[in-house]
């Protein structure tokens, strides 16, 4: 074993990805519906620290990571961060998470000043780990060397399953009752117009009697299926062809205009037919809907945006992104065109803009590196919170001239998770040979101090959001989720509340609570030392 230990000290690169496998094979092990995900790479790397004490591996290694997942947050959703900012609902979501994150720093700061056990640096590490963020273990770390990542570790589990065990402790005993997720899907309804007040109206002014959501996307006449057009004219034995995601509406549509009529359009693609492209074009990515402009000779019409797993509604100001699925119905003959247009490449879909990668990260890094006069506590520099707002900021603006930030979704995800994972497997092992003393002394005493933040920064957010701010449930669990900062709450939250306002939630607080943490724990340091 002692060979073995030796060896992996000598082959640094072949113990991280082995850490990397291992973490993750741990982490998708589920007990009932609890699992570390990504966090178990922390353990993992502990353990071949542990093992091989003289593995050393370079630090920068772990500051990449941190930056690439940093990055690809800000970049995914610095549009919900900058929407939750000036939104009602926004600003209340925010300082209900503000105050708790407040609060949790309070039990955190009691218990190094009244314990004599825990002193500030493990204290803050607890603080970090509870609240599940790496980006606030990288600033104790720059401030108090390796000494929080002990604590981090073993309050990390505890700010994973405490957020889980009291949203579903309250879930199973108000029950509280959330709007359901309907379906996403696209559907059609073909009308027969018959009611006499429709005939000679134009289809601008048909559509403005129609629910939102809903659209007439073609009709039918004389044999013949047409794009619809804005100043056509509605004539007696014409068909519509109505689009949306809800089908109640669809049919409340029908009834304003004539019978259902189903088949008659849609089983004749001689004039037109329905394609989905992949946006992989650098033309159309970063536009608004309201810039892309359909040659009139394609005889196109957009009728529907997906991205990831979302159906997304066609608003004039809404921006196309790489990896975007979009669908037009336009003649079979128009397709190749609008392949041309769209790109319609899944290889493309994946490709990002190092150019602006490059550029994006070294303005935050600058911006990062400024510092900033504190009266009283010397000067502050945001360090990797810097970078994040930087990253924010260009993942709302999406594109500046030649310059495209925002990335496909995919990409980002791969990026982000990938520096994640690398950030905790180097925490992991350069603090392996600490870990098993520390936790020795006072691993039972960690792990009460991390119920206690993070039961505290739970129980405040709840508090606030529903009994101060009156958030509904479904806003309140993601908003819990974000505050907390894990993934894997964000899931369970979604399995409780299964409408799309968890995600938003999330969206709108995570971010700015990042940053917060990272924040507080600097000032913290400068104060303590």
């Amino acid at each position: 074993m002692f060979e073995f230990g030796a060896f992996l000290a000598g082959q640094p690169l072949l113990a991280l990805f082995l850490t990397i496998a291992a973490g993750y094979l741990l982490g998708a092990v589920s007990v009932r519906g609890l699992s570390l995900g990504s966090g178990a790479v922390l353990f993992i790397g502990l353990a071949v620290g542990a093992f091989a004490p003289t593995l050393v591996l370079p630090a920068i290694l772990g500051n990449l990571g941190l930056l690439l997942f940093l990055y690809g947050v800000g970049i995914a959703y610095g549009a919900q961060f900058f929407r939750g900012l000036t939104t009602a609902e926004g600003l209340k979501a925010n300082l209900a998470a503000l105050i708790a994150v407040g609060a949790a720093l309070a039990v955190t700061l009691a218990a190094a000043r009244w314990l004599p056990a825990i002193d500030l640096p493990h204290a803050l590490g607890a603080y970090a780990g509870a609240g599940t963020s790496t980006a606030a273990l990288q600033a104790a770390l720059a401030v108090f060397g390796a000494a929080p990542a002990t604590s981090y570790s073993m309050a990390y589990p505890i700010g994973v399953a405490v957020p889980i065990l009291l949203l579903g402790v309250y879930n199973a005993v108000f029950k509280p009752t959330v709007a359901r997720r309907g379906a996403s899907a696209l559907h059609a309804e073909e009308i027969a117009v018959d009611e006499f007040y429709a005939i000679g109206m134009t289809l601008a002014d048909a559509a403005r009697n129609l629910p939102a959501g809903v659209a007439i996307v073609a009709i039918r006449r004389g044999h013949h299926n047409l794009v619809a057009d804005d100043a056509m004219r509605i004539e007696r034995d014409d068909v519509l062809l109505v689009t949306g995601t809800d089908r109640d509406q669809l049919h409340d549509a029908a009834t304003r205009f004539g019978p259902s009529r189903p088949g008659r359009m849609l089983r004749d693609r001689s004039d037109l037919d329905y394609e989905r492209f992949f946006i992989s074009s650098a033309s159309v990515a970063g536009r608004p809907l309201a810039a892309l402009v359909l040659p009139p000779a394609l005889n196109a019409r957009i009728l529907h945006l997906r991205r990831g797993d979302m159906e997304l509604p066609l608003r004039p100001d809404r921006l196309l992104e790489y990896g975007d699925r979009i669908g037009v119905m336009a003649p079979r003959a128009s397709f190749d065109a609008l392949r041309v247009l769209f790109g319609d490449s899944i290889r493309g879909t994946g490709e990002i803009s190092y150019i602006g990668i490059g550029v994006g990260v070294t303005l935050g890094l600058a911006f990062g590196a400024i510092h900033w006069p504190l009266p009283l506590l010397g000067h502050l520099s945001l360090g990797f919170a810097g970078l994040l707002l930087v990253a924010l900021l260009l993942g709302w603006r999406r594109r500046t001239g030649p310059l495209q930030w925002a990335m496909p979704l995919s990409a980002n995800l791969v990026l982000r998770n990938f520096g994640l994972t690398l950030f905790l497997a180097v925490v992991g092992i350069s603090s392996g040979a600490t870990f098993a003393a520390t936790f020795a002394d006072n691993g039972l005493l960690y792990l009460l101090l991390g119920s206690a933040i993070v039961a505290t920064l739970v129980a405040v957010t709840m508090l606030m959001a529903m009994l101060v701010f009156r958030l509904p449930f479904d806003s309140v669990a993601g908003i819990v989720a974000g505050a907390t900062g894990n993934p894997a709450i964000l899931a369970f939250a979604n399995r409780i509340a299964p409408t799309d306002r968890p995600d938003i939630g999330y969206a709108m607080i995570f971010p700015s609570m990042t940053v917060l943490k990272i924040v507080l724990v600097q000032i913290a340091g400068l104060w303590g030392a």
